[in-house]
């Protein structure tokens, strides 16, 4: 049985909001394991004079929340 974890998290990029979406993906997988996919969802862009400068996505990333059963008991008091 597993458990899924869902985050919000921000990706910008100067080539377009797929790379954005690549960005966050990127960064999060340093951090997290087992990410099983992402959610885009919203798409926003920073204009400046006329021109987009930066394209940002907000994603929703899912991955599995790691079993640590053998952590269980450690910390408590005993009787």
């Amino acid at each position: 049985m597993a458990v899924i974890k869902v985050i919000e998290l921000v990706g910008t990029s100067h080539e377009g909001w797929e790379d954005a979406v690549k960005q966050v993906v990127k960064e999060a997988s340093s951090s997290l394991h087992e990410i099983t996919g992402v959610d885009v969802v919203h798409q926003t862009a920073l204009v400046e004079n006329g021109n987009i400068t930066e394209y940002r996505a907000t994603v929703h990333v899912a991955f599995i929340v790691e079993h640590h059963s053998h952590l269980i008991g450690i910390g408590t008091a005993t009787k």
